[in-house]
């Protein structure tokens, strides 16, 4: 599809699902080199990063490694803090482990710092960031990538796991909007 509507805004193509898939295995063939006799457990931040982190693990050939999904709570109550967040889900023990977090998406660096808090507290061996996209026009906060899919400007997207209001995570492409 050229383009596609969620809620009230249109979408164009902007990443064919070939190019992420590409990317993808080209991430994937260096953290099998990288991440080799580390026992890594990939960790999967949802709700965004479950479609980038199923392409990505399928392509993992090392036998002894793991992963696990995390997500971040926000919530005080029944009412949204606004606030980043505490990590629920984690239930391995990380202590003296490769951790390697699987992110759909860095814009602000705020989530992703506060995740490396976070398990930094649990004293890993060392934690890896992969994230699939990466604004750097967007970036409020120093982040260190140890893996990179694609650059993008600071445009509003939605497609394979990116969301607008909780739908279009299903859409195989990622897509920009061309209407506000």
């Amino acid at each position: 599809m050229k383009q596609v509507k969620v809620h009230d805004k249109t979408f164009e193509l902007y990443i064919p699902n070939e190019k992420i898939t590409s990317v993808v295995e080209e991430m994937a063939k260096k953290m099998n080199v990288e991440l080799a006799d580390k026992n890594p457990l990939f960790l999967c931040i949802l709700n965004g990063s479950f479609m980038f982190a199923a392409e990505l693990f399928k392509r993992i050939e090392l036998i002894e490694t793991e992963i696990s999904f995390v997500k971040l709570a926000s919530y005080q109550g029944d009412k949204t803090t606004g606030k980043v967040k505490q990590l629920i889900g984690l239930n391995e023990d990380i202590e003296g482990r490769t951790v390697v977090i699987l992110e759909d998406i860095v814009d602000t660096g705020i989530t992703i710092t506060n995740i490396q808090a976070q398990l930094d507290k649990l004293n890993p061996k060392e934690v890896l960031i992969a994230t699939l996209l990466l604004k750097p026009d967007s970036l409020q906060k120093e982040v260190d990538l140890n893996y990179v899919g694609i650059e993008i400007p600071n445009d509003f997207i939605v497609g394979f796991g990116l969301d607008y209001d909780g739908y279009g995570r299903n859409l195989e492409d990622i897509y920009t909007v061309i209407n506000n």
